[in-house]
């Protein structure tokens, strides 16, 4: 985002779904860029519309805050609600955080991969740069040097056969950061996500374990803020909760025909904890690897029962739901009440979850 803030109106007639969620929730303006604090970040994916009035400030303070961000292995699934205002995120981590939230665990040590350029199973500053920056440059037809990319004068040796490959992998991998390319020329400095990986200096480098468990902690804090923000203190979220979770972000038209659904056929609720709450996100993660477990069974074209479902999950993902859990699924999206899942219907409504509502 390098345009001025009066340009900012024109703009968002032009702008992606993320691009404008970002500029609705980002309260930071730094040398005509936009940035989130880490408030603004957890309030984008968790909310419909900013909690506060918009106020753009130019602030350097606000920048160097990211100097107070902990280092990796201090991480916890708390770290953005701890730091709240004080922290920078700028759009292209954004886009790079909303890709975590919705990868699967076992595609973190692939991640991971196309990141460590030289395959030391270590990645450092300069190559988290090039390999999150450099091809997005590339797709767009920016031909800009990786040099002038990280803003320095020292030569990078030639990349062999298999650092392309991992780079192009890593294009395919996370094709969802490939939008429009408004803050290529955005600063490279030390934003929160910088420090907390490499240190306030940018020399630490950043191993696979501490890698995965940021990546963890990040989807459980969201799904955390999600389920406390209905369980009011308690152990438990209601079905009924549990299904206006799921229907959030989602193209149905009618949700209150899918809530009297579940609430006639779950007349008495048990609630669903938090661990259920969790294992089913984790589910939704691995969306594509069940969808197409489903095709080559031949499942995709007919309903199925919830020991098929359960079972299939499972197989295809590895994840465990409860037998309660499937039941109350089956109770939302078992509209014609005859035990059996729609599946076609029940993708389509998972994947717009899956992706918050805007791709």
């Amino acid at each position: 985002v390098t345009e001025n803030r009066s340009d900012l109106e024109d703009l968002h007639l032009y702008a992606t779904p993320r691009e404008q969620r970002f500029r609705r929730f980002a309260s930071l303006e730094f040398e005509g860029q936009l940035y989130m604090t880490p408030y603004d970040f957890i309030q984008a994916v968790t909310n419909d519309e900013p909690k506060r009035k918009q106020e753009f400030y130019i602030d350097k303070i606000a920048r160097e805050n990211a100097s107070g961000t902990p280092p990796v292995w201090k991480g916890s699934s708390k770290l953005f609600r701890n730091l709240n205002e004080k922290g920078v995120i700028s759009y292209t981590e954004y886009l790079f955080l909303l890709c975590i939230l919705t990868k699967p665990h076992a595609g973190f040590r692939i991640a991971f991969n196309m990141f460590d350029t030289d395959g030391n199973e270590m990645v450092d500053k300069k190559e988290f740069l090039v390999v999150r920056i450099f091809p997005r440059l590339q797709l767009y037809g920016y031909h800009t040097s990786t040099n002038s990319v990280l803003k320095t004068g020292e030569d990078l040796v030639p990349r062999s056969y298999w650092d392309t490959l991992r780079r192009s992998t890593s294009q395919a991998l996370f094709s969802d950061l490939a939008e429009r390319a408004d803050d290529i020329s955005s600063s490279l400095s030390d934003t929160t996500l910088l420090v907390h990986f490499f240190g306030k200096k940018g020399k630490a480098e950043l191993n696979f374990e501490d890698f995965y468990r940021f990546m963890d902690n990040l989807q459980t804090e969201v799904l955390e803020i999600e389920f406390l923000s209905y369980s009011n203190g308690m152990n438990t979220i209601s079905e009924e909760d549990f299904a206006h979770i799921l229907l959030r972000y989602t193209n149905v038209e009618n949700t209150s025909s899918y809530l009297e659904n579940m609430r006639c056929r779950i007349p008495e609720e048990k609630g669903i904890t938090f661990d259920e709450f969790r294992s089913f996100f984790q589910f939704l993660n691995n969306l594509e690897d069940f969808t197409i477990a489903m095709q080559m069974y031949n499942f995709a074209s007919r309903s199925i029962g919830q020991d098929e479902f359960k079972r299939a999950v499972y197989v295809a993902t590895g994840v465990k739901l409860s037998p309660h859990l499937v039941n109350t699924v089956f109770k939302i999206f078992d509209v014609d009440r005859d035990d059996q899942l729609s599946y076609k219907e029940f993708i389509g409504i998972m994947k717009d979850r899956l992706n918050r509502g805007f791709r």
